[in-house]
């Protein structure tokens, strides 16, 4: 499930543009509300920025005869930092060959010293390969051409969320995770495109089970598989794209409009981006994580 990570400040004041750009307000903040019909900033003025970071040098890591690259060499986290950060956040380490988040054990909190864990390098087309598996009752998820975005709050630059940049490959304990039963149709079950695209067939194995995950990209298409299955498949920066996100929480007029402009054109004007680990706040293992990039 995707998170909150903004400060109070920037999502109150995310709020506050949002529901002024309505005439009929609906959020519950009664500061909002009371000045939904004042002249407010109109989301579609939204200023952002995109971070723009060195990627790391794809050329120093082992390639497979496949033509797949291990972005994890079971070891170390080379090549690995924290979202909006320079190095990994202290929650993730390596544990028996595998990316483990040591969870806060309250669920959307994260620890201190916490966040979401990405790759250092921007990709395009790809096949990206791995495995995961799920404590009890957990909830994480793989973002992909993720980029990293700040909004200015009070003359402070903020990190905005990373789901707000990136579609979500869920991943779920689906038998003990409320989050399973909620959304349309089991769209927020694993492997399922978070909260837009139910994963069918359902397949994932249970909580403490290596599960294999896979995500496509090319040209806009894109497929989830698990376990050796295609379970969801869609196509960006087309118009049933953008009908999708205008019936979903990214709605333009909604709560979060600097996200419908970034998905809207999801991977910015050169449509590549990050690839990241959620921190949830529950344990979550990773490993076997590779890719192959496809001209």
């Amino acid at each position: 499930m995707m998170k909150y990570t903004l400060s109070t400040l920037a999502i109150a004041s995310l709020l506050f543009i949002s529901c002024g750009n309505n005439k009929k307000c609906n959020c519950g903040c009664k500061q909002c509300c009371d000045n939904a019909d004042s002249t407010a900033v109109a989301a579609g003025a939204l200023d952002f920025k995109v971070a723009d970071k060195q990627n790391v040098d794809l050329s120093k890591y082992p390639v497979d005869k496949d033509g797949f690259i291990t972005l994890f060499d079971g070891k170390t986290l080379n090549g690995w930092r924290g979202y909006g950060k320079d190095a990994a956040p202290e929650s993730w380490n390596v544990e028996d060959g595998a990316i483990h988040l040591v969870g806060s054990g309250t669920g959307e909190a994260q620890m201190e010293g916490g966040g979401d864990l990405i790759f250092a390098h921007k990709f395009k087309n790809f096949e990206l390969e791995f495995e995961y598996k799920i404590s009890k009752g957990g909830n994480s998820g793989v973002f992909y051409l993720a980029q990293e975005v700040t909004t200015n709050v009070d003359g402070k630059d903020e990190y905005l969320p990373i789901w707000q940049s990136a579609s979500e490959y869920q991943v779920l304990d689906n038998a003990n995770h409320e989050d399973a039963k909620l959304g349309v149709d089991g769209n927020r079950q694993s492997a399922s495109l978070y909260d837009m695209i139910p994963a069918k067939p359902q397949n994932a194995k249970p909580f403490g089970e290596w599960n294999k995950g896979k995500i496509t990209v090319f040209k806009g298409t894109v497929i989830h598989a698990q376990n050796g299955e295609n379970v969801v498949e869609y196509h960006l920066w087309t118009p049933k794209w953008n009908e999708m996100l205008k019936n979903s929480k990214f709605k333009e007029d909604g709560e979060f409009p600097i996200a419908y402009k970034l998905l809207k054109n999801m991977g910015g004007d050169k449509h590549e981006g990050y690839i990241g680990f959620q921190d949830h706040g529950d344990d979550v293992w990773y490993r076997n994580v590779r890719i192959k990039i496809i001209d």
